[in-house]
């Protein structure tokens, strides 16, 4: 290979390292204005995932005036942290109300996700401030949605919106899998490997 050769390709993979570092500090950014919430069945048995969306209904419908208030990332985990039991208390109502004896756990807990597709929009791999609820063995699929901003209610319209919250570019990112469909590839594999040093 010519030197003139290699010097363009050297070029080439600088300047893709280079937008994948930006584009990998967008994302941080993302992760750093969002508050998520996880919830975990007991099992992936029909009755056991149905279990867990009668849980995720009941927590939404009575705190979403909770949540609605919340100004910031900061606000929404200050709230949580805050309404903790109570929000283990209406899980654990749910679950007995249904006739299980499932124990239920949560906590509020900085934890990986993978690139996370919604109806519309897309966040990207990354570890973020998240409500984590465990029901019972908690060995089967989970459920994760938004809760700054208030994205998992349906009042979410009349209050902050994602693109009240992140930067025109940060939105732009979260707007526009297709295009960022390799990077979002590139930092969900970097996101696995830095996750699993700092987390062993």
């Amino acid at each position: 290979m010519k030197l003139f050769e290699k010097s363009l390709l050297c070029g080439l993979i600088f300047s893709i390292l280079l937008s994948i570092v930006g584009f990998s500090g967008q994302c941080e950014n993302i992760s750093k204005k969002v508050f998520r919430l996880h919830i975990i069945a007991n099992s992936d048995s029909v009755e056991d995932q149905e279990l867990k969306l009668k849980v995720r209904d009941r927590i939404l419908s009575q705190t979403q005036d909770l949540f609605n208030i919340a100004d910031s990332k900061y606000d929404a985990k200050k709230i949580t942290e805050e309404n903790l039991n109570k929000i283990i208390q209406i899980a654990q109502d749910e679950v007995y109300a249904n006739g299980y004896n499932y124990p239920v756990c949560a906590k509020v807990t900085n934890m990986h996700f993978n690139t996370r597709r919604y109806d519309n929009f897309v966040l990207p791999a990354g570890r973020y401030d998240a409500l984590r609820i465990e029901i019972g063995k908690s060995e089967g699929k989970n459920w994760w949605c938004v809760m700054f901003p208030p994205l998992c209610v349906s009042t979410a319209q009349e209050n902050k919106k994602l693109e009240d919250v992140l930067s025109e570019d940060e939105f732009e990112i979260t707007n526009n899998e297709t295009e960022y469909e390799l990077k979002f590839k590139i930092i969900e594999w970097f996101e696995k490997i830095k996750d699993f040093f700092c987390t062993n």
